[in-house]
């Protein structure tokens, strides 16, 4: 393995997308070489300026960039799919443009699928260990209740299938076809990839998560959809 490819979807992040960017840059990804795939997902602040300002060689020789537009908000999902089809690493990661999440952690996600023994890694800020913003009591309910219904479901032991933070061998990211344009993409990548048969590994990460007053997106009404996935997929494509 050579190269990674590491998708960031963006929406209206004029306040943290370039410390995001420069953080990612700098991450250590164990001597992959990384391609940065930027999906701004019709942003109505200055994020598409910074974006446009963004120069191929800003970080030199061994950092890609590929900057790609939506002319209007379909969703993170949405966002995903546009990155899925100009990836072309051999590991994939997803990275949000907040701040939520912290690229210094990447060797520790990406250790177990570079020593073959994963073929998915899944960043669990639930399953303690590291640093952890306090949630809203519903928020930390909401997620364990999605995580309990995934295993269910999927016959699986997730903490955290609503993390950010996954990382795929491209092979078995590329066979997904992602349907889900809103956050539901996080349950049906996790259902897609489960009823795969992979190996996957969860490890605990940092989480520095943010309230809604700082740009948070995610309501309950995402969470309704999350539930709608996980049985469609469990039965469908």
């Amino acid at each position: 393995m050579k190269t990674i490819s590491i998708l960031i979807p963006v929406y209206n992040e004029e306040k943290t997308l370039v410390e995001v960017l420069d953080m990612v840059a700098q991450a250590d990804t164990q001597g992959l070489t990384k391609e940065l795939v930027i999906v701004d997902d019709g942003s109505v602040d200055k994020t598409r300026e910074i974006m446009a300002g963004l120069t191929p060689d800003r970080y030199g020789p061994d950092v890609q960039l590929k900057i790609y537009y939506h002319e209007k908000n379909q969703g993170k999902g949405a966002a995903l799919r546009t990155a899925q089809g100009h990836a072309t690493g051999d590991i994939i990661l997803i990275q949000d443009a907040d701040l939520e999440y912290d690229p210094k952690e990447y060797p520790e996600l990406l250790r177990p699928i570079l020593q073959n023994r994963a073929d998915v890694v899944y960043g669990s800020r639930l399953c303690g260990g590291k640093v952890t913003r306090a949630f809203k009591i519903w928020h930390l309910l909401g997620n364990k209740f999605l995580s309990m219904a995934t295993n269910l479901l999927y016959n699986a032991t997730l903490t955290d299938m609503e993390t950010c933070y996954k990382v795929f061998r491209a092979e078995i990211f590329k066979k997904v076809v992602i349907k889900s344009d809103r956050f539901d993409f996080e349950p049906e990548i996790t259902a897609k990839v489960l009823k795969q048969g992979v190996r996957l590994y969860e490890l605990p990460i940092s989480y520095y998560g943010r309230d809604y007053s700082e740009g948070k997106k995610i309501t309950w009404k995402d969470g309704i959809w999350a539930i709608m996935a996980l049985v469609r997929f469990r039965f469908s494509d």
